[in-house]
């Protein structure tokens, strides 16, 4: 039987797991149905967006039965183990890396609106896209190449990367590239998009296209920053399981 600890630990896997699928269904639901958000770059939205829901339906209630009913865990060399852990660090890093450029576009759309369109297209949005299962494909394989390793984790309930001494160059990679490195770039060009934005905030600003230039009320950014400022806080509750 389970103890308590293990209970509160259940309890508090679900409640994020109910956070992570709500609020970004609450997030598609929003760039859905307000056009402006829309863009031809929507496609990096709808890709954190799909990782986080994925997260929260499949590797997180898989948690709460290890805690449950499987506290003993599995063979860290089983199939089961090590499918389960490649899963979580592919959407971890689809997730973190889609939202970096996500952010990313955002930052050029803001501060480089005269040439955003000519900047940011949807072309460049499939590559940058590609490049980044890409990436989450091959970082979580290693492990599996020998590269690193896969094993059960007591504490969390789940298979998830080793940080043992032993496999110091993969936990380097995994941590400062995929996760620090991403996590301060988001966090320096949304600092730099609070300024410009409380700026703008009262004259708003002009965008062009290839036929002409228009004006955008600063509340237009306000919206669609807050919407992905909170995306960010609710796509970081995995960095902590």
């Amino acid at each position: 039987m389970p103890d308590s600890l293990e209970i509160v630990y259940a309890a508090l896997m679900v409640v994020s797991s109910l956070f992570s699928v709500c609020g970004n269904v609450v997030l598609l639901l929003v760039v859905l149905l307000n056009k402006e958000l829309r863009t031809e770059t929507w496609a990096l939205t709808l890709s954190f967006c799909l990782s986080d829901l994925a997260l929260g339906l499949s590797i997180i209630p898989f948690g709460v039965h290890n805690s449950l009913f499987r506290t003993q865990g599995y063979p860290s060399d089983g199939p089961l183990c090590q499918g389960s852990a490649f899963l979580y660090l592919l959407l971890q890093l689809a997730s973190i890396h889609s939202l970096t450029w996500a952010t990313i576009d955002k930052f050029t759309e803001i501060c480089f609106a005269l040439s955003y369109s000519t900047i940011c297209t949807s072309r460049r949005t499939r590559v940058v896209l590609v490049l980044v299962w890409l990436y989450g494909l091959i970082n979580a394989a290693l492990p599996l190449l020998g590269f690193g390793r896969y094993s059960y984790s007591s504490t969390r309930f789940l298979c998830a990367p080793s940080f043992q001494p032993d496999y110091r160059g993969f936990s380097l990679l995994f941590i400062v590239v995929g996760i620090i490195a991403p996590i301060l770039i988001m966090c320096s060009m949304y600092a730099y998009i609070v300024y410009i934005v409380r700026k703008q905030v009262r004259r708003g600003t002009f965008v062009c296209n290839d036929q002409h230039c228009f004006y955008v009320p600063a509340n237009n950014y306000f919206r669609s920053s807050l919407v992905m400022v909170a995306t960010v806080g609710e796509s970081h509750w995995y960095l902590t399981l």
